[in-house]
């Protein structure tokens, strides 16, 4: 039986997070906030308890956790997040919005998230606390990374490699048996037709790594 969860952060990302699961009918006991201005409100009805330390009045075995840090660029915070968590033994939900698209073949990892019109083709493996966000693609026999962000409206092409940590903006198209190495970030609306090399940033039509002097 499903557990009741709790969402670590009330930002617009958690929103998103707390939505699907709520249109998934779990049951959400609350969202956690850094930002003290917020506790004692709700979102849709769902309490924002305070902060992270609400997460340690449940035991681990009661509750899983659903990660609310959105990832723009640095994917470190939300990284950080999972592992201190994980470290205490508590375990992240799967969050797949009822109007994701995801074969049967595939395989979906701890606390990855598949956001609403996403599709998800078989073969294909997405990490543990990736998020593959809205109308997103991921073709077959594609290997998605742990930590990854896929941002909204992003292509991926068949038999893909995208490794730990990496961020692929907005818009992005990726063709097909290309690796994208860990630690990189590719620019919303490139076209990457080459391997991207660990920790470097690509930009543009082809895409092409950032020079020093940008």
């Amino acid at each position: 039986m499903d557990k009741p969860i709790i969402i670590i952060g009330a930002g617009g990302h958690a929103k998103v997070l707390l939505d699907a699961l709520l249109l998934s009918g779990r049951k959400v006991l609350g969202l956690t906030e850094f930002d003290n201005s917020k506790w004692d409100t709700s979102i849709w009805g769902i309490p924002v308890l305070g902060n992270d330390d609400c997460i340690n009045k449940y035991n681990s075995e009661e509750i899983e956790l659903v990660n609310g840090m959105g990832a723009v660029g640095s994917m470190k915070k939300r990284h950080n997040i999972f592992s201190f968590f994980k470290e205490k033994g508590y375990t992240f939900a799967k969050v797949i919005h009822p109007g994701a698209l995801v074969s049967p073949y595939s395989e979906i990892l701890e606390g990855a998230q598949l956001l609403a019109g996403c599709v998800v083709n078989p073969g294909a493996v997405i990490g543990n606390n990736s998020i593959i966000n809205t109308r997103a693609s991921i073709d077959h026999d594609v290997r998605i990374g742990d930590h990854v962000h896929i941002a909204p409206g992003v292509t991926v092409s068949g038999g893909v490699n995208i490794g730990d940590s990496v961020h692929i903006g907005t818009g992005a198209s990726i063709i097909q048996s290309v690796s994208v190495g860990n630690n990189s970030l590719i620019a919303a609306g490139a076209v990457v037709i080459t391997d991207v090399m660990a920790g470097t940033k690509v930009y543009g039509v082809p895409a092409k790594e950032v020079s020093n002097e940008l």
